[in-house]
Formats: C-alpha cells, structure tokens, sequence
C-alpha cells in the first residue's frame, strides 16, 4: 500500500464545530478559574500561525496548571465546540511537549505581505526625506544590518495589531505611505521630521518585544518599556551623525524627533508621558491610531468563526464589529 505521506496540520482557522483533535498548539496563556459551583477549571489560549481558539479543560487541578508554562508548546485532545457564537475547544488532555517537536513556521503568525517588497518600500519613501541632518540619521539606522534585520521580522504587538512576524516593517511602511499622501495637504507640518518620526516611532519594540518562539516582553520591556527604550536608542544613533556631516545634531531637532516618539500613544491614560505638542507629533498619533485600529478591526473580522453576524465582545475595543451576512444568527444578545 502507498505511503500516506504525513498527515495535515489541524490549523486553528480550519477548525470546525464537532472536530475531535488532537494536536500541537502553542499555550500562549493560560489560567485557572472556578464556576459558579467553585469547581475549578483550566482556560488556555491555544495559537498557531492562523489564530486563536480557547481551550478548557473541566474539574482541573493546580498540578494540571503548573505542569507547562505560557509560552510552552502543549499536545492537546479535545473537541471543538460552538459556544456563544464563537468556537471554543473542551479539552480532555493537555500535556507540555520540548520545543524541538514543533516546528516553529506553523505557530508564529507572518505578515501577509512580501517582506521583501515592504522593505523596498521603506527604503523608497524615507529617502524622499530632504533634511541633511535627518537623512544622516536614517543612513546611520540603515547601515546597521543586525537593526534592519530585527526591524523586518519584529511584530508591531505581542496582542494586539500587527501581531506577526514582520509586522514592524508593515505597520511602518503603511504608516509612511499615509504620511507621504496627506503631507501635501498640511504645508505647514515638517514633512521630514514627520517621515522621521513614523520610522522611529515604535523602534523601542525591537528591544520591548521577544519574537524567537513566542510573542512576549524581554525583561526590559517589562521595566522599561518602549517610549524610553526608543529615545535611548535615538541617542544612541544621533551621536554618530555628526561624523557624517560635520557639524552637531541640532538640538531643537533632536528634541523635536523624542517628543515624536514619547508622546505618540496621544494621551497620558493610553501611556505616553507627554502629549502630542506639535503639530508633526499629532498627525502622527493620528496615522498610527487609523493603522492600529483598521488592522484591529479587519483582523477580528476576518478571524472570527463564529455564525453570528457580530463578533464577541472585544474588551480592548469596548465593542462589538459587525460582520454583514444577515441577524438572523444574532438572536437576543445584541448587547454584548
């Protein structure tokens, strides 16, 4: 008889209501919880590269709950389940599995894009920047491989939007290509610090974020984070430039390029220090908010299995995103 061949990985996305599985997942999160009756229960997110489902696990135990870590590649059996218009999976065994069972392209998420195109795209529009002591600073960016290297596979997010391999360079080049549009309309916004200043906006994350196996925060990302990662690495790089101009950084511009970054979250409740104070640092908070948001909004769309007209609840967007294609499955939980 012919040989099978290996048998298809079981992907989140292609999971189904009724499916018995048994599989490798990365256990992204995990906790432990009791019900109504106090019995307790296990929850873990479980990932791959196409998504997110819920596991539970039923009457489980502190033993169970400290046998692996998030983090940690987990071999699940289980059945997927529709509950509440999302699929969840009722999971009757989970065991960790050594992280050289799994192969690593099936659970790290990859931008969609051609990282190579985007990387060409980056280059093009930051060369469109005029100012010598700016495209000084760029160059001294550019030529360091390593930091290019890290900037093209970093994930603009370990949760949220742009969450994948080489969501950096795709949230950074969209970033640009809106800057370059609307720059003509507002003649008296800096173009050059603006262009500048979306470059250099998350460049803390390549220092925040961990993104070998898994999406997390280094320790100094945790203590730190990456506004004043960002402006260190700023500062790092600028004492190079005047080796390349011969003459000093100007200071106001220096200034000018941290205040970009520090204040870009727009509001000291969404983590910025400072808020936007010039006109460049609020066009900027703007762009990058449209990109977050509309990648956001796309991706739990697109995600979402469920039948439901709507998605679940999203607590970090405090709503619902309705999908179209009828109410009829909608039924009496409009509110959410």
């Amino acid at each position: 008889m012919a040989d099978a061949g290996p048998v298809a990985r079981r992907f989140v996305q292609s999971l189904a209501d009724g499916d018995q599985v048994e599989e490798i997942y990365l256990a992204a999160d995990k906790a432990l919880r009791a019900n109504r009756q106090g019995n307790l229960f296990l929850q873990v997110e479980l990932r791959d590269r196409s998504g997110m489902i819920q596991g539970r696990m039923w009457n489980a135990g502190e033993p169970l709950f400290h046998s692996f870590e998030a983090g940690d590649f987990v071999l699940v059996k289980g059945k997927v389940q529709l509950f509440q218009g999302s699929l969840q999976m009722i999971l009757t065994a989970i065991s960790r599995v050594p992280p050289e069972k799994a192969d690593l392209t099936d659970f790290l998420p990859h931008t969609p894009k051609d990282v190579g195109k985007l990387r060409e795209r980056l280059r093009l529009l930051l060369n469109k920047i005029d100012n010598p002591h700016l495209r000084c600073l760029r160059d001294c960016f550019l030529i360091d491989g390593a930091f290019v290297d890290r900037f093209c596979r970093a994930p603009a997010g370990v949760r949220n939007h742009h969450a994948c391999v080489g969501g950096m360079l795709e949230h950074v080049v969209n970033m640009l290509d809106v800057a370059d549009k609307i720059a003509p309309l507002y003649p008296e916004v800096d173009r050059d610090l603006l262009l500048m200043g979306v470059f250099l906006h998350d460049v803390g994350k390549l220092r925040e974020l961990t993104f070998d196996r898994s999406f997390g925060y280094s320790d100094e990302g945790q203590l730190v984070g990456h506004l004043v990662i960002g402006v260190e690495m700023l500062n790092e790089k600028v004492v190079q430039v005047p080796a390349l101009t011969g003459e000093p950084f100007p200071p106001e511009l220096l200034l000018r390029l941290k205040h970009l970054i520090v204040s870009h979250h727009g509001t000291l409740e969404w983590g910025s220090p400072r808020v936007p104070m010039t006109p460049e640092a609020v066009v900027l908070h703007h762009i990058d908010n449209l990109d977050a948001k509309a990648h956001t909004f796309t991706r739990d769309i697109k995600e979402d299995t469920g039948s439901s007209a709507w998605t679940p609840y999203s607590s970090s967007l405090e709503r619902r995103l309705f999908k179209g294609g009828g109410t009829a499955a909608l039924g009496g939980d409009a509110e959410g």
